[in-house]
């Protein structure tokens, strides 16, 4: 195939800033993606988008978002916004199948101690909030991404559409089976340096079913919008990877999605008062495309960067547990930490310059990545039917007040801005 070449120009109505600033391409229009891009765009630092689907149709259910993303949000000046789009977390119910009361987690002095309140959005909305941020000439749809190449002069990206793009830092934000991370651990893997960690298949326990009704005329909702958002959690018996016979098959898109519905639709719910009493209620109430089937890998990689290269979010870490609801949150943190990286290098940063800056990313974000994994470990054991689980259950419920607090200091310290 015959490649042309796009030269490393800013598009047309888009400000260059300082000549010496590093271009950075960004594969990937994820949450880590976008929030990287509307960071840069406020610093003046060019960069690109590009994206392998051809539009853009964000699907999820909720998502809580603590205070720890309050200053970056106010600092990019949507803070208020986002809190008009969201419903205040002021606490977490966890019942039993009888509809009993486990233990609850309550947030309602979250103001008091961080600062600002935590919020309930759904993965669309606030996915939307930041999309808008950032100019539509910034965002490249459709672009497949076939290969990588990089030297000490600059990274290159080759499209399948036969177009080639430039540029001085490549950030592979391309989710959980990233063609950026394949390309780049084959060249580590070739210099020998490659943590057999990294090779190996990528774990998964969990499925997930996703949904969010349409709007409601009732009283009991989970969203500001009038919606209610909605999950099944399947925690296989072991662990398993996509090469596992019994996980190969071709059981991904809406098709699949339907037949998990037909699964679960008669699990209980024991919150939704006389309208919603089981899962099959909610099924009957969202429309077909907010339903949505997903595989959620497990997994902290060593290797984040080479060269002018380097990864965030689930390019690094895949989707902790949902049970823990912190994946959507440090990827915003690596974006963050990653940017504040990039804009503290100097004009017309070399390659080794660059790759000084992701080292020292990775070294800031790895220990709170890998607690934030920890405790999402901990809130799937909750959950699980096991003595170990409640016993952790039991525990919860006569926390003391004081040890709450202690707790909740631990997963809302981390505030990047």
């Amino acid at each position: 195939m015959t490649y042309s070449t796009i030269t490393n120009e800013i598009p047309s109505g888009a400000t260059s800033g300082d000549p010496g600033r590093p271009k950075v391409l960004i594969v990937g229009a994820g949450l880590a993606g976008l929030t990287l891009g509307m960071i840069l765009q406020q610093s003046d630092i060019p960069y690109e988008i590009f994206e392998s689907a051809p539009a853009i149709k964000p699907v999820g259910a909720a998502m809580v978002f603590g205070p720890t993303l309050a200053p970056m949000f106010k600092q990019c000046g949507i803070y208020d916004e986002f809190v008009a789009l969201g419903k205040k977390n002021e606490s977490i119910n966890v019942l039993n199948s009888k509809g009993g009361k486990e233990y609850s987690v309550d947030f309602t002095d979250g103001k008091e101690m961080f600062g600002e309140d935590g919020y309930i959005l759904t993965r669309p909305i606030i996915y939307d909030l930041i999309y808008r941020q950032i100019p539509k000439d910034r965002i490249h749809l459709g672009k497949k991404i076939l290969a990588t190449d990089q030297d000490s002069h600059c990274v290159t990206i080759k499209c399948s559409d036969g177009l080639d793009y430039k540029g001085d830092i490549l950030v592979g934000g391309d989710g959980a089976y990233s063609v950026v991370r394949k390309n780049m651990y084959f060249n580590v893997q070739k210099e020998g340096n490659l943590p057999a960690s990294d090779s190996l298949p990528l774990p998964f326990r969990t499925f997930c079913l996703l949904g969010q009704t349409r709007k409601l005329d009732w009283s009991t909702f989970t969203t500001a919008q009038g919606t209610i958002a909605w999950g099944v959690i399947e925690y296989l018996p072991a662990e398993a990877t996509r090469e596992d016979q019994d996980y190969r098959r071709a059981d991904w898109g809406p098709e699949a999605a339907l037949a998990f519905c037909e699964k679960v639709r008669d699990l209980p719910v024991k919150s939704g008062g006389n309208k919603i009493m089981t899962i099959g209620d909610l099924i009957d109430v969202t429309p077909k495309e907010q339903i949505n089937k997903v595989r959620l890998e497990e997994k902290i990689f060593e290797t984040w960067h080479y060269g002018r290269t380097v990864l965030i979010g689930d390019g690094e870490f895949l989707n902790f547990t949902p049970a823990g609801g912190v994946g959507a949150t440090n990827a915003m943190h690596d974006a963050v930490v990653l940017a504040n990286w990039i804009h503290a290098l100097p004009n017309n940063a070399s390659a080794k310059e660059i790759n000084h800056a992701f080292q020292a990313y990775q070294s800031e974000r790895m220990p709170w990545v890998q607690e934030a994994f920890k405790q999402s470990r901990a809130f799937q054991v909750a959950n699980s039917k096991g003595y170990l689980g409640k016993m952790i259950r039991f525990g919860a419920k006569h926390m003391p007040t004081w040890m709450q607090r202690r707790a909740a200091i631990s997963m809302n310290i981390n505030r990047p801005q």
